[in-house]
């Protein structure tokens, strides 16, 4: 029987569960009455208010989230999320990766890798009507987007005092805009990590997988002047008073128990259209997925593991294993599952919607023809953009290209000048020249630069760029020896190999940059024509964009609305909060998961061999079984847990909350049956990964010795 349409979108809408959706602020109270239900005990309209607990404790990293633990500006986030930091204080004679690091005082916590900030949202204005009354019809294309850059950067100049940050988020594709103003605290100190063989037990084995017993957590303090303000790393600084903190709770949570998790959640693509579904996940992840994998492997080869150079690129390792095991389960959801086919039908049954009354059909239709059509579009150089994105861990010729573009930008009124090279970009701009010190090696960056430009030189000619191509002689055919002494070369006579000569550039102009002999600095002034038309292009598709698709995303949630069904923006690493509880799941026939591990499981994978390195120390005293007030009702110590709450990247280190706002845990990753959820959600499969936080506790206390910390946070067994 042919399915009616109000048949079709009532089966769509019941995909979406109660615990599905990552909710702005101001979105809470809407939900109370389901909050309520589940087991929240404080007000909904205390999670609304971004000043008040448990808000104000929650802040972000750049990339992953943290929270307060202390009034004394103690932070804790993910051993994974500082893992840069840890990495950047290694030395093949003290690694503290593979040992872990305790400041046992204040006066011996490490300053954190270069440009690690701590972020503490102030205020969030939506700002849709500043912006859209600039905005008519007429206005397309780069004209579009060169006037809503210009309207961003207006508002966040207006918004930002010193040692405050603002920045302007666009919501469903720009349908609205939010104006977010973040206190940025600068001195940043690494206080506490576990060995690897704690925080990263099971390494990339492990990795998106269940069940799982990592230690992922770590701890920073956060420092400011005398006079409560940002400041640079100075030793007269003082810790900062944080206006709330997290209480951790040593008595953890149950199965069904209800908890939430408050983070900074990088992006989703759950609104994207059936079209760009289909090419995502048949073109660009997987040859992404292969992209990574290759660079893993010339890294390890030119790297010895345990060798200055392979400390250099761990961190850059972890990353890109990371996303490679991501894109490996998500091409494996989305072939096995009905992922398309859903995408598939919602398009369907929303045209329809938009073609059965004629005032839709005027409004939405033509938007949704152009975005089909601009996707179409991008996908045209993708096999391009993606090859040179990845010749980028090559991170000299990017880091030319940056500081000569930073010489065109500095002609400019500051106003004008691109985003990431204005003045309040500077200080970011110059720690990432002092972070490349501890990120690179010679002889790695020359062996990625070789493979890659190979992977260039096979993309079809209509897809190469002739002053690249001009560049290193590629016009023919692929001479490697050639390449590679040009390649050697390049190393051999480049100054930006140090840092000092790095900074220097900072401040050099555009003319000096073309007198220059320095071959880096060559590549960047000879590539700068080429990479302006391209970045021209791309923004006008860009502004093209911003007329279609706020109103194909204005179709979608009236759709969804007229379904009774509540809509939330995908994610854009701004705070959201997302509820749920703790449950295990079913990914297949005759397999199921409980929702919590114990450390006997770290006893039966501890092989002794990285990733199962557990330290010894750990592994006796859990052979003790002295698990005090830290163990569950059977007497056990729980590791991970599971949860329903809807989360990616970006939430890693977000505290996981129980009912009364208490820190049972920290979010660290998601299983592999249900990461395909960053653009299809699926309630069977979508579980989160949590770090318990008795087992956080067990084990600083009795492990590390990380009294201090334990007696400066507050710890709560009720």
């Amino acid at each position: 029987m042919k399915k009616t349409l109000l048949t079709l979108a009532l089966s769509l809408a019941s995909l979406a569960q109660a615990d599905e959706g990552m909710w702005q602020p101001h979105q809470l109270p809407e939900l109370e009455a389901v909050l309520k239900a589940k087991g929240l005990q404080i007000e909904a309209a205390s999670i609304a208010q971004l000043t008040a607990f448990p808000m104000n404790a929650v802040i972000s990293l750049g990339g992953c989230t943290a929270s307060f633990v202390s009034p004394q500006g103690l932070v804790v986030t993910n051993h994974h999320c500082a893992y840069g930091s840890i990495q950047h204080n290694s030395t093949a004679d003290n690694n503290l990766l593979a040992n872990g690091f305790l400041a046992t005082s204040m006066d011996k916590e490490l300053p954190a890798a270069p440009g690690a900030k701590v972020f503490v949202t102030q205020e969030v204005s939506n700002v849709t009507p500043a912006i859209n009354q600039e905005l008519s019809p007429q206005l397309k294309g780069k004209a579009r987007f060169d006037k809503i850059d210009e309207l961003r950067k207006s508002l966040v100049a207006d918004c930002e005092t010193p040692g405050y940050r603002c920045d302007v988020y666009s919501f469903h594709g720009g349908l609205e805009y939010y104006l977010i103003k973040q206190m940025e605290i600068r001195d940043v100190r690494l206080v506490h990590a576990p060995a690897s063989g704690v925080g990263k037990f099971g390494g990339d084995i492990d990795n998106w997988m269940w069940p799982r017993h990592t230690g992922d957590y770590s701890f920073y303090r956060a420092y400011v002047g005398k006079d409560g303000q940002p400041a640079d790393f100075s030793a007269d600084n003082v810790p900062f008073t944080p206006p709330s903190y997290l209480k951790v709770s040593a008595k953890g949570v149950a199965e069904n128990d209800f908890v939430m998790v408050i983070g900074y959640p990088g992006r989703t693509n759950r609104y994207n259209s059936a079209a760009d579904v289909r090419n995502q996940f048949t073109q660009v992840l997987p040859q992404s997925k292969a992209y990574r994998e290759q660079a893993m492997a010339v890294i390890k080869q030119h790297a010895p593991e345990g060798s200055e150079a392979r400390i250099k690129y761990e961190s850059i390792l972890a990353g890109l294993a990371n996303y490679a095991k991501n894109f490996e389960g998500m091409i494996q959801s989305y072939q096995s599952g009905g992922t398309q086919q859903r995408k598939d039908e919602f398009e369907k049954v929303l045209n329809r919607w938009i073609k059965s009354s004629p005032a839709r059909q005027a409004k939405y239709a033509p938007a949704v023809r152009q975005l089909n059509q601009l996707v179409a579009q991008q996908a045209e150089t993708q096999q391009r953009d993606l090859v040179l994105n990845y010749f980028g861990y090559a991170q000299l010729f990017s880091t030319a290209e940056k500081l000569y573009r930073l010489a065109q930008e500095q002609q400019k009124p500051d106003a004008e000048r691109e985003t990431g090279y204005q003045q309040r970009d500077l200080e970011r701009f110059s720690a990432s020249m002092k972070r490349l010190s501890r990120s690179f090696d010679v002889t790695v960056e020359q062996e990625l630069a070789l493979h890659f430009l190979k992977q260039y030189a096979s993309l079809p000619k209509t897809q190469h760029l002739a002053a690249f191509d001009s560049y290193f002689a590629l016009d023919g055919a692929f001479d490697e020896a050639a390449v590679t002494e040009k390649l050697a070369g390049i190393y051999q006579n480049t100054k930006l190999t140090d840092e000092a000569e790095r900074l220097t550039w900072m401040g050099k102009s555009v003319e000096e940059f073309k007198a220059s002999t320095d071959p880096l600095i060559q590549f960047a002034v000879a590539l700068y024509d080429s990479r302006m038309t391209l970045e021209q292009e791309q923004k006008e598709q860009a502004g093209l964009m911003a007329v279609a698709r706020p109103l194909v995303m204005e179709a979608v949630i009236a759709f969804n609305k007229s379904l009774g069904k509540p809509v939330y923006a995908d994610a854009n690493s701004t705070l959201r909060v997302t509820y749920g509880s703790v449950q295990g799941y079913s990914p297949k026939d005759a397999v199921t998961y409980q929702p919590f591990t114990t450390t006997a499981g770290i006893l039966q994978k501890a092989t002794g061999v990285e990733p199962f390195d557990a330290p010894k120390a750990q592994l006796e005293a859990i052979k003790e079984g002295d698990f005090g007030i830290y163990k569950n009702a059977a007497g056990q110590l729980p590791v991970n847990f599971l949860s329903t709450v809807d989360t990616t990247g970006g939430n890693s280190g977000s505290p996981t909350l129980n009912g009364k706002a208490e820190l049972v845990g920290l979010l660290f990753d998601g299983v592999i049956e249900g990461i395909i959820a960053n653009w299809d959600y699926d309630p069977a499969t979508n579980r989160s990964i949590h770090v318990d936080s008795r087992y956080m506790l067990w084990q600083m206390e009795n492990v590390d010795g990380a009294s201090n910390l334990l007696k400066e946070m507050s710890i709560v067994t009720e």
